[in-house]
């Protein structure tokens, strides 16, 4: 029933996309003040059980949401800047960074908000980012609040139907500026350090993109066609296809929970089944050298049909 769901909803955005492509010449825009525009290539690299590795390149938005021009009601996928910093707890300015949608349509297995505080001087610091992780096909979200420069993050996510549950992700983003980068990989307590992700991309100049519109047209739909490509791949290579946890264990995400404050150095006072928020209060039972405090992920439900 899933795979007739997966076809219907790719025939439905084929057709979307395909009417507004048709439309695009006559909505044609200059880009928005709010915006820097950057170009570079995602690598995935899987090294076991079995090795699969690709590259593709991307064009990426970083996005100013404190700007009149990228509002709440600009994105409604998406936190607002006050969102971003009482998550964060941070004071200063929110950057999103993010593929937008074109024509209807809109992928990003990962969005960073990077979340500033303010200093003396009006000087900036990176504090904090947001990662922003959705899963394909079923379009589920969780977001978490991670240290750039170097984090280590119970998976909260069923994001591959090849991958389980069991592994942490360690991820650090560099400041954004003329070049940005991330980079994510996973150790399981099976196969180790088996995969890693990076996003490596450079700043474009304003000059040389004269139509948002344009610069990103199909850019999620060339994401999505990689993603569905090398699971094809994969699937082809025989690696284990793993159904969604939420079938076989509806508590993965208290599960996910309960071992991400164990890397961070806390314990569980209870779980609320009926809430999508799952927090808990720093103790003194502590495994390894992590960092203090509590994180908070926060799901949000997959969408029709796969609600």
């Amino acid at each position: 029933m899933e795979l007739v769901y997966l076809l219907g909803s790719l025939i439905s955005t084929l057709f979307t996309s395909l009417l507004l492509s048709l439309l695009l010449p006559f909505r044609r825009r200059s880009h928005s003040h709010s915006l820097s525009f950057y170009k570079g290539t995602v690598f995935h690299e899987r090294r076991r059980p079995i090795h699969h590795s690709f590259t593709y390149s991307v064009r990426y938005a970083l996005i100013d949401l404190d700007s009149a021009s990228s509002s709440a009601n600009s994105l409604p996928n998406h936190l607002s800047a006050d969102e971003a910093r009482r998550i964060a707890a941070t004071n200063g300015p929110v950057f999103l960074l993010t593929i937008p949608e074109s024509v209807g349509y809109e992928q990003n297995p990962l969005s960073i908000y990077y979340c500033y505080d303010l200093e003396e001087g009006s000087a900036q610091n990176l504090r904090n980012c947001i990662a922003e992780v959705t899963n394909t096909p079923w379009g589920e979200r969780v977001t978490f609040v991670f240290n750039p420069n170097s984090d280590l993050v119970a998976k909260p996510l069923h994001v591959s139907p090849f991958m389980d549950m069991f592994g942490n992700w360690n991820i650090k983003a560099s400041v954004p500026g003329d070049n940005l980068s991330v980079a994510i990989s996973v150790q399981h307590p099976t196969l180790g350090n088996y995969f890693t992700a990076t996003l490596r991309a450079k700043k474009v100049p304003l000059s040389s993109v004269s139509d948002e519109s344009l610069y990103f047209w199909l850019m999620p739909h060339k994401v999505a066609v990689w993603i569905y490509w090398h699971a094809v791949k994969l699937w082809w290579k025989n690696v284990s296809f793993i159904q969604h946890p939420k079938y076989s264990n509806p508590k993965y995400r208290e599960e996910a929970t309960l071992r991400d404050q164990k890397l961070r150095c806390c314990s569980v006072p209870g779980l609320n089944d009926h809430s999508q928020h799952v927090q808990a209060e720093p103790s003194g039972d502590c495994i390894g050298d992590t960092n203090s405090g509590a994180r908070r992920f926060t799901w949000t439900d997959a969408k029709w049909p796969w609600s």
